[in-house]
């Protein structure tokens, strides 16, 4: 399993993770994907709508948010092909809570946020009997 990322779009999700801070940042990735390879084209950066207490620690992206994103996917000629979102003063691997909401298939870049800054950047998939995830190769050009 593999993801390739452009430095520039790893740019903005760190920034966007850093704007954020102290909540998590949430969006979309969007484009292609070929058997176990992914490319991401561009990014969809969206407002975490969890309630205002959680936000430091949880993010939600809403119904109306992916539909949104299938549309701005499908006016690219993209795909989403995962969810990225940042960890405020966490380390970059998934939490327990983000096993339980997450959907197998799609690639989720985390973020660790520390003091405002990106602390770099892991890619993952949740296996399929949803036990845990799987690190992906994240390929930044």
């Amino acid at each position: 399993m593999k993801i390739r990322l452009p430095r520039e779009l790893l740019d903005e999700i760190h920034a966007h993770g850093e704007e954020s801070y102290p909540e998590e940042g949430a969006g979309l990735l969007l484009g292609e994907h070929e058997k176990d390879q992914r490319e991401v084209k561009s990014i969809l950066p969206l407002t975490n709508a969890r309630e205002q207490a959680e936000r430091h620690h949880r993010y939600l992206l809403t119904a109306e948010d992916m539909v949104y994103g299938e549309e701005v996917a499908e006016k690219r000629d993209q795909s989403i092909v995962g969810i990225f979102h940042s960890h405020p003063d966490h380390p970059d691997r998934p939490s327990d809570f983000d096993r339980e909401w997450a959907i197998p298939w799609y690639s989720y870049l985390i973020t660790s946020v520390r003091d405002g800054r990106a602390n770099g950047s892991r890619s993952w998939r949740l296996k399929d009997d949803r036990s845990g995830f799987e690190k992906e190769t994240l390929q930044v050009d």
